[in-house]
């Protein structure tokens, strides 16, 4: 089975405002087949410090129940250990978001690569700060 390059993000929302707004803009890339998400965890840090991690079947917040419409694989990729050492990173008062998904658009590439003994010698993801301050007045801004 051809796969893509599967990548994870943290985003954490402090002051614990996660609402999951972000989840149609999830949905839409799953639908369009640009992505496919492998898990989705969430870590929950309150005031007096103490984590709490679930995925997100379990939790019936709004929030929660705004990522149960996607469509996801619950994998292994991701434990309750690892979710508890970010919590452990996390400010008091913090929730996060943790997701791992595979850049299915980049499936056929990195066969190719793969195929022809290519090597990942370095792969990294600029911050959108970096950019925008970069390229002033760019299109990237809108």
């Amino acid at each position: 089975m051809a796969i893509g390059p599967v990548e994870y993000l943290v985003v954490a929302f402090p002051g614990n405002k996660f609402k999951g707004d972000i989840a149609p803009a999830l949905a839409d890339l799953v639908k369009a087949g640009t992505i496919r998400i492998i898990d989705l965890a969430f870590v929950l840090k309150d005031k007096d410090g103490s984590v709490l991690v679930a995925e997100v079947e379990t939790l019936d917040s709004d929030a929660a129940k705004a990522f149960q419409a996607l469509q996801y694989e619950v994998g292994d990729l991701v434990n309750e250990e690892d979710l508890r050492a970010i919590g452990e990173r996390m400010e008091n008062n913090t929730s996060a978001l943790v997701l791992l998904w595979e850049d299915v658009w980049a499936t056929k590439i990195a066969s190719a690569l793969r195929d022809a003994g290519g090597v990942i010698l370095g792969l990294d993801r600029i911050p959108y700060e970096v950019i925008t301050a970069a390229l002033p007045g760019s299109a990237l801004k809108a």
